[in-house]
């Protein structure tokens, strides 16, 4: 929630804000059209980092409390030298984090039709 408010008390005070208002547009017009969706690109790279890190720590927490997942996996073919499952375990993290990196770009180029 802080991320939102520090980005937007930043998007507030602008010159296209203040220009937008003396161009004699509605309050709301100005929050939705103009602030808002320039204050939520560092809210959606935030959120795509915390997506990252929360499947970066899944492998931490899958091999201390030993549940099966791709994390356990990994570490034990790491442990018994089975460099497939690792180099595949590697291949399906990194596809995820891509996927995960073009959800953000589709975001950005909805937000800010200015990005794409």
């Amino acid at each position: 929630m802080q991320l939102t408010r520090s980005a937007m008390l930043d998007v507030l005070n602008q010159d296209y804000i203040r220009t937008a208002y003396a161009k004699g547009l509605r309050r709301r017009v100005v929050l939705f059209r103009h602030a808002l969706r320039n204050a939520l690109n560092p809210v959606i790279t935030a959120i795509t980092g915390w997506f990252a890190e929360l499947l970066a720590g899944a492998f931490f927490v899958e091999y201390i409390f030993g549940w099966k997942g791709i994390g356990k996996v990994t570490v034990d073919a790491l442990e018994k030298f089975d460099f497939p499952v690792v180099m595949g375990a590697v291949l399906f993290t990194a596809g995820i984090f891509v996927i995960i990196n073009l959800v953000a770009d589709f975001l950005y180029s909805l937000i800010d039709p200015a990005f794409a």
